[in-house]
């Protein structure tokens, strides 16, 4: 029984999982640090007030609606995602459009008569299963197959 516990919390998607959850904890710290620090002022110039709406409220009869909390909380929310968005989504998606290899359009597929497997319309043999096609042109001897590489031929 222990061992089976230990090969569970060993296992690397459990490791994996803890460590972003750790690094997602201090990220967070950092967002909310930013948006307090920098952001929230910039509502308060912007609109005249401080920044801070947690002391607003309004009364109906007898009762008392502190809405300013719900004020604060959806504007940071705003802020977090504007922030988020804006500096680290946009750049790693240029960084990623940068640096990943360009995918060619994929070509067009048949199904193998063999295996059913989808496989490229100029493909010759099988990636699954190995069967030999027949080519585009109708050929099916090695003699008139399109010349390239071949595996196991």
């Amino acid at each position: 029984m222990l061992q089976g516990f230990r090969s569970f919390v060993l296992r690397g998607n459990v490791v994996d999982l803890a460590v972003g959850i750790v690094i997602g904890a201090a990220f967070t710290t950092v967002v909310n640090g930013f948006v307090k620090a920098f952001l929230t002022p910039l509502v308060g110039l912007a609109t005249g007030a401080t920044g801070d709406f947690s002391r607003k409220t309004f009364t109906v009869g007898q009762t008392v609606f502190p809405y300013g909390n719900f004020v604060n909380a959806t504007i940071s929310f705003l802020l977090i995602a504007c922030a988020l968005y804006f500096l680290v989504v946009l750049p790693v998606n240029k960084l990623h459009e940068r640096f990943a290899p360009h995918q060619d359009v994929q070509a067009d597929k048949r199904d193998c008569p063999a295996c059913l497997n989808p496989v490229p319309v100029q493909a010759y043999r099988c990636g699954h299963c190995t069967s030999q096609l027949k080519s585009p042109n109708g050929a099916t001897d090695s003699t008139t197959l399109p010349a390239g590489p071949r595996a196991h031929d």
